[in-house]
């Protein structure tokens, strides 16, 4: 009996392309997704330094609260993340009960997440997310002069 020898040229490129897919593909998917997710952290932060600076230049409580909501959801899609949730709050060390004295403390927390792309559905029923999170903390004195402080002009008798 005689023993024939398989022919195996051409299948090392085919092995390689194979190895190739199921390497790649996995590491892609990851190099994406922390893009992504560095994307949505830079926004979240920004989004938290921008409502401090919205909330403390407002004349009253009310309005800076509007205007810190404003200026998340404009930040965030400025950055490119339009449709990232988040949750904005806001909360004032004061003595006087107004967030809007000379020496208040405004603290702005900004809770959002990013949805991480191209999640296969056989990991998990639903998408997976991120949660990201930003505080941004102002001294009101920083945006806004203090009524009790005596201004530098000097008066004619």
């Amino acid at each position: 009996m005689t023993t024939r020898r398989r022919d195996e040229s051409g299948s090392a490129l085919v092995e390689l392309t194979w190895l190739a897919i199921i390497l790649l593909v996995p590491l892609v998917w990851v190099v994406i997704s922390v893009f992504e997710v560095q994307q949505g952290a830079f926004a979240t932060s920004a989004a938290a330094r921008a409502a401090g600076r919205a909330y403390a230049l407002a004349p009253d409580d009310a309005t800076g609260e509007a205007r810190a909501q404003a200026v998340v959801r404009q930040v965030l899609a400025d950055q490119g993340t339009p449709n990232q949730r988040a949750r904005v709050s806001v909360t004032c060390d004061s003595p006087a009960g107004s967030c809007h004295t000379g020496t208040s403390v405004i603290t702005v927390r900004v809770d959002s997440g990013v949805e991480l792309p191209f999640f296969p559905a056989i990991l998990g029923g639903g998408r997976a997310s991120f949660s990201l999170d930003a505080t941004h903390t102002v001294p009101i004195g920083q945006y806004v002069e203090s009524a009790g402080e005596d201004s530098d002009e000097e008066t004619d008798p």
